[in-house]
């Protein structure tokens, strides 16, 4: 089941990217969250509500879900959209890789969870891996700031959502579902986002063509309802550091997209890169086994 889970994370995120760059357009950035989260709460309440997962919770319970609504469903991704206007899609999901090193810090903070070498090592081999591969894509000249300010936006987004996975961890603790905890913070995420659509007072416009109308429904389906669910039941089953490896795949899934449909290229830097992404991958899901069984070998 593990594996199932890490398989499905990886294949729906790493294809949002693409789908959150459909959502850009004359539609303000903060309204196309809006009816993500609308959407995909709508698609939530009566999911939990058949499936009979519903759970009102204490009001302790209540204001960690409003919480996980404002760094999860909320305030994260208005930094990824507004990021991707200033950056590539591409280079957003991989500046959100630092979820891996993000989740690992805050565990030990928050939880106390030990930081195991092989973490260290992992995370290391991923961030060397995702420089190497996005080489080829970043440029120097006269639009470093814009640059500055889409990178600063996508760490910021990521760190909001590593402090929703030590939510995550909280409800797991306390015997809450992914489904239920995602139905109430979606739920609350939505509302926050329409209050500040209402308060900047930025009307409710349509996007026009049907990428816009079918990213969306992708959206809130996939990327929110089921990848959610599936990656906060992944944290559930082996804690946050483990489950944020998953986002050093997406820059893997989102790059072949991008060989398909727009021409991107392999370079030596890329491919280099994606071996060692791939290396770091194999110790995080292995959680170093090899490195004990090689240490017990020298003895």
């Amino acid at each position: 089941m593990t594996l199932f889970l890490y398989v499905v994370t990886v294949a729906i995120w790493g294809t949002t990217w693409l789908a959150i760059y459909y959502q850009l357009g004359n539609v303000d950035v903060v309204v196309s969250v809006f009816y993500r989260f609308g959407l995909a709460t709508a698609i939530m309440i009566p999911l939990v509500m058949l499936l009979k997962k519903g759970r009102i919770g204490s009001r302790q319970d209540q204001l960690f879900f409003v919480a996980q609504g404002v760094c999860l469903f909320s305030l994260n991704f208005i930094c990824f959209y507004y990021a991707t206007r200033y950056i590539p899609s591409g280079l957003v999901s991989v500046i959100f890789c630092l979820a891996t090193l993000y989740n690992a810090i805050n565990g030990r903070i928050f939880f106390k969870i030990r930081v195991e070498s092989y973490v260290w090592l992992a995370s290391l081999f991923g961030v060397v891996g995702l420089a190497l591969l996005m080489a080829p894509e970043i440029h120097l000249d006269d639009s470093w700031l814009t640059t500055i300010q889409g990178c600063g936006l996508a760490a910021l987004g990521t760190l909001f959502f590593s402090f929703g996975n030590m939510i995550s961890v909280r409800h797991g603790k306390a015997g809450i579902t992914p489904l239920q905890s995602n139905m109430w913070a979606m739920m609350y995420g939505t509302l926050l986002l329409l209050v500040i659509c209402l308060v900047r007072g930025v009307p409710f416009a349509w996007g026009t063509g049907a990428e816009y109308t079918f990213s969306l429904f992708y959206l809130a389906l996939f990327g929110s309802v089921i990848g959610f669910t599936a990656y906060l039941s992944l944290v559930s089953r082996v804690g946050p550091g483990t489950a944020a490896y998953t986002t050093v795949l997406f820059p893997v899934v989102a790059l072949s997209l991008s060989a398909l449909y727009e021409g991107y290229n392999w370079t030596h830097s890329s491919s280099a890169g994606l071996l060692l992404i791939l290396l770091g991958n194999y110790l995080m899901i292995n959680k170093g086994q090899w490195a004990l069984r090689l240490a017990k070998a020298k003895a």
